[in-house]
């Protein structure tokens, strides 16, 4: 026994070395060779341990996202265990069945389409080329829908088993890949457009997700079956709809009841008292679901506890966000900001910090109030938002009833 845990202790610190010296300048060809000298295979539970360690040693995450790419160059063919896990790959409607297939029709958008008329592209436009790859594009936008579910449901349960690693430095490079097809979709609607330069960037930001697609299907899939318990699985295939899906649809819905309701699911119907009257959990969760606003509560540990569902929401907010960490709910590249507001509402520095920002068709005001009891003692973060655009456009005076 002490021999595989040596062994075990041995491969972890190799891999380790042989990833800082990346970071460090040796070539990846370098690595590689290096790499398949002292290891035959690799599972996908080692590097995720790996990349925890980095993490922990003091390694930011921004450094174990820039070499992300090249995890996927190394260890491509040497991940022993992808078949080993339970095969949740066939079984029609189930979540991981929905990712692959749709990890099928990214790549085909990409392999069959986009890339054939972008390289076919010369220095004198083929108008309808152009065309062509530009509508490719537009679709490979639906992948935002992709992604967002593996941040909001696949990830908070990876977390819940303290695995935290893998999910920052995928979430992280989704973030790059949005950038660069926003950008590559502003090249292609500009005029006067240099056809060597948007070649050159649209080929960078379609083998970036031809890379993602490996890493999910080899690393994260398998990470996850040998990880969730079916009722993990029956949460996250409830929530999924909500997001919506990328370029194909389940053709069929996976449906399976868990034998027990969990306690958080149940239902109280006793009155709680406010410190004006008092409300049935059943009056309190439709008046706050009523609210023209949304609302968020992350606790004094900063776990999201509760959240609204009004009709009209403006950013999505699945149900396995509860009791997930409030940094962990954010984009690596907006942790720091929220950290902050928390931090100085804690300190008594601050009650409260305002942003609005304009979406689209959407001007958001977004509040954030330090919340406390009635000795002054934190009790946690309450976030609203708010659409404001219509407020700000109201005009003169409203004294009668509408029709409707």
């Amino acid at each position: 026994m002490s021999e595989l845990i040596n062994n075990s202790e041995f491969r972890q610190k190799k891999l380790k070395e042989l990833i800082k010296s990346l970071h460090e300048g040796k070539t990846v060809d370098e690595v590689k060779s290096e790499f398949q000298k002292h290891f035959a295979d690799v599972s996908t539970s080692e590097i995720s341990q790996i990349e925890q360690a980095l993490i922990k040693e003091g390694l930011a995450v921004e450094e174990v996202q820039r070499l992300c790419d090249v995890h996927a160059t190394v260890f491509k063919g040497s991940i022993s265990d992808i078949h080993s896990t339970k095969d949740y790959s066939k079984i029609p409607g189930h979540p991981v069945n929905v990712f692959i297939e749709e990890n099928k029709a990214i790549e085909e958008l990409i392999n069959e389409d986009i890339f054939p008329n972008l390289r076919s592209l010369e220095e004198k436009i083929d108008h309808n080329k152009y065309l062509l790859v530009r509508i490719g594009f537009d679709r490979l936008q639906e992948i935002e829908r992709h992604y967002s579910r593996k941040e909001y449901l696949f990830f908070p349960y990876l977390e819940k088993h303290n695995i935290t690693a893998p999910p920052k430095v995928m979430w992280g490079v989704d973030d790059e890949i949005r950038a660069d097809i926003k950008a590559v979709i502003a090249m292609l609607n500009s005029t006067g457009v240099n056809i060597i330069q948007l070649k050159e960037q649209a080929e960078v930001v379609l083998q970036k997700v031809l890379d993602m697609v490996f890493k999910e299907n080899n690393i994260l899939i398998p990470l996850m079956a040998e990880t969730f318990s079916l009722y993990e699985w029956i949460k996250i295939d409830e929530a999924t709809p909500e997001f919506g899906y990328t370029l194909v649809k389940p053709t069929r819905s996976w449906k399976v009841e868990p034998e027990e309701t969990s306690q958080e699911d149940k239902v109280v119907s006793e009155e709680i008292p406010f410190d004006a009257g008092s409300l049935t959990s059943e009056e309190a969760n439709a008046i706050f679901n009523t609210l023209p606003f949304d609302l968020t509560f992350v606790d004094k540990d900063d776990k999201v506890k509760y959240f609204t569902q009004g009709k009209e929401r403006i950013f999505s907010r699945p149900k396995t966000i509860i009791g997930r960490e409030v940094s962990l709910c954010h984009p690596p590249a907006s942790v720091k900001i929220v950290e902050g507001i928390i931090n100085s509402f804690k300190a008594g520095e601050k009650e409260h910090e305002d942003f609005w920002i304009r979406l689209e068709n959407l001007f958001i005001h977004i509040r954030y109030f330090a919340v406390r009891d009635r000795n002054g003692n934190y009790l946690g973060t309450l976030e609203v938002t708010q659409n404001i655009k219509p407020i700000t456009e109201l005009e003169g005076e409203k004294r009668l009833v509408s029709d409707k």
